[in-house]
Parts: structure tokens; sequence; C-alpha cells
């Protein structure tokens, strides 16, 4: 057995699994909506921002929903009431 397929992962588990770079923190997601953190955890909390998961306390979001509803949003500023 080479080493070279020792460590490889089976197709199917790789393509079903989302990468982790798919996934932004709400840190790394507020630099890339150029937000402070806090007003982008009220826009989230408000439901105005698309692809959020909660993994126990920990949120995710989705880095394709949140860039496809950057460049569509023309509702409020985050953080405020619709």
């Amino acid at each position: 057995m080479s080493h070279d397929t020792c460590h490889k992962v089976p197709a199917l588990v790789s393509e079903s699994l989302p990468r982790l770079a798919d996934f932004l923190t709400v840190e790394e997601a507020a630099a890339l909506l150029r937000v402070n953190r806090k007003t982008l955890y009220e826009a989230i909390r408000l439901g105005q921002v698309p692809g959020v998961m909660r993994l126990g306390r920990v949120l995710r979001i989705r880095r394709v929903a949140l860039v496809q509803w950057q460049s569509g949003n023309s509702g409020p500023a985050l953080g405020e009431n619709r």
C-alpha cells in the first residue's frame, strides 16, 4: 500500500461536505462588509443577514450567501429595523 492512498478522503465524503473556507466567522464577515462587528451581530439578531448558521454558541456565515446578498441589498442599513 503506498503512502498516497493512506490519507485520502473518499470522493463521496469530500464532495458532500462544505469546505471550512465556505464559512466566515462574524469578525471575517464584518470585515468583508466593512461594518462594525457589533453592527453585524445586531443585524443577525434582527434576521437581516442570510446564510447564518448557529452551531451551539458559535455563529458561522456562508460566504456565498453573504456575497450574493451584499450585491443585491437595497434595504435599510445593517442593524436598522425595516
